[in-house]
């Protein structure tokens, strides 16, 4: 791709992590609307059922978000406040709020500068007597190496919930995402890589835990209190727990469902789109993201680019930023480190050199558009939009 130049129309904005929507969503939203169960109920069971058959679990349980599933996946590990849990720097704000919504004390491990993914080495200098559990982030899509923090939380006796919200197709050593911890936390927010509007998983190795789950999920409900409405006649339920209000629809899972039959085919379009952003910015003064490691396979969530004054004569992160919004380009910042915020100062005393690789990173990072529903037009834009951005 040589040409550059503007294809599609400037008064159009381009907007970052738009999902990809076909019409057999909006008919299987209107049916499930039409049959008059709206709430939980057999759609979702179903997309339970095909998620943990994707992904090789033997138990899926699903929520309204991934941060119901992580707060969920603690309370189910036996989290108790004094706890203190290991997680990444580099990651949304909900990683960190589901381990204080659970009682327990974050602490925080910096990450590899190459793969943004937390570092094996400091999570094993964060391990203390208090610790008794780790979140790792499979960043943008790119496993953790779990083989390694297996290895920790076994010698430890750390209980383990993967933060898959960017990493539904992840693999390790051939082996999914989320299937490594006893829990695996799923993102089917509308920027994900399949998307139900709003919606999370949470995959479980017992049925115990993920029995558990559910019950928490729908106000400590006894398990499957949805079908007492049902056609087999009123069944009277029981609170068991004090529980949550975390379950997903029935229009949810429709949308879901969906989503997942084309899941393999829109990882094939973002690896295209992926390939000619490398092609593209090879020869410009941007960090571009790392080359997948062997025998894994990288989700594709986020294309990330490092903006580096030094490197591009001046041009600031935040001024990028603002030049690719002129030119009509959504893009995004993932993320800021944690210790940026002045909730977690204020809260917990941490400051960004205290974690030195996430605070750089945070710093220059620019999240470039990705979804399965750009088109090549598109793409050139937002090509055309950066290197315009970086002559100027």
């Amino acid at each position: 791709m040589t040409d550059f130049e503007p294809i599609r129309s400037k008064d159009r904005f381009l907007v970052f992590g738009a999902p990809a929507i076909e019409d057999a969503e909006i008919a299987a939203v209107v049916a499930t609307m039409q049959s008059g169960w709206l709430g939980t109920g057999p759609q979702t069971a179903r997309f339970e059922q095909a998620i943990a058959l994707y992904k090789g679990s033997p138990h899926a349980v699903a929520l309204n978000s991934c941060t119901a599933a992580l707060h969920l996946s603690l309370l189910a590990s036996g989290v108790q406040p004094g706890d203190e849990v290991i997680t990444t720097p580099m990651t949304f704000c909900a990683t960190v709020n589901a381990i204080i919504h659970a009682g327990a004390t974050p602490v925080l491990a910096d990450i590899d500068p190459v793969s943004l993914n937390i570092d094996p080495q400091a999570v094993e200098a964060a391990i203390t007597p208090r610790t008794s559990a780790l979140v790792p982030v499979h960043f943008a899509g790119r496993p953790c190496r779990m083989d390694q923090l297996s290895g920790l939380a076994e010698k430890h006796g750390l209980k383990m919930i993967e933060d898959c919200a960017h990493a539904i197709e992840t693999t390790f050593q051939g082996r999914p995402a989320g299937t490594f911890g006893d829990f695996g936390c799923l993102s089917f927010y509308v920027t994900k890589n399949i998307v139900t509007g709003e919606g999370g998983m949470v995959l479980a190795r017992n049925e115990a835990d993920a029995a558990r789950i559910k019950v928490l999920g729908l106000h400590g409900m006894s398990k499957d209190a949805w079908k007492r409405f049902g056609d087999e006649g009123y069944k009277h339920y029981q609170v068991v727990e004090a529980g949550f209000k975390y379950n997903m629809t029935d229009m949810q899972a429709a949308i879901g469902l969906h989503q997942l039959d084309r899941i393999e085919r829109y990882l094939a379009r973002r690896a295209e789109i992926w390939a000619q952003y490398d092609a593209a910015f090879a020869d410009l003064p941007l960090g571009l993201p790392a080359a997948p490691e062997p025998d894994t396979r990288h989700a594709m969530h986020l294309y990330t680019v490092m903006v580096d004054d030094e490197r591009t004569g001046g041009l600031s992160r935040d001024a990028f930023l603002d030049a690719m919004t002129r030119h009509n380009i959504g893009v995004g910042v993932h993320y800021l480190s944690i210790p940026e915020h002045p909730y977690y100062q204020e809260r917990f005393g941490w400051t960004p050199d205290q974690y030195p690789n996430a605070a750089r990173v945070g710093r220059q990072i620019v999240s470039l558009p990705i979804s399965a529903k750009l088109t090549d037009c598109d793409i050139a834009d937002v090509i055309r939009a950066v290197r315009q951005t970086l002559k100027a």
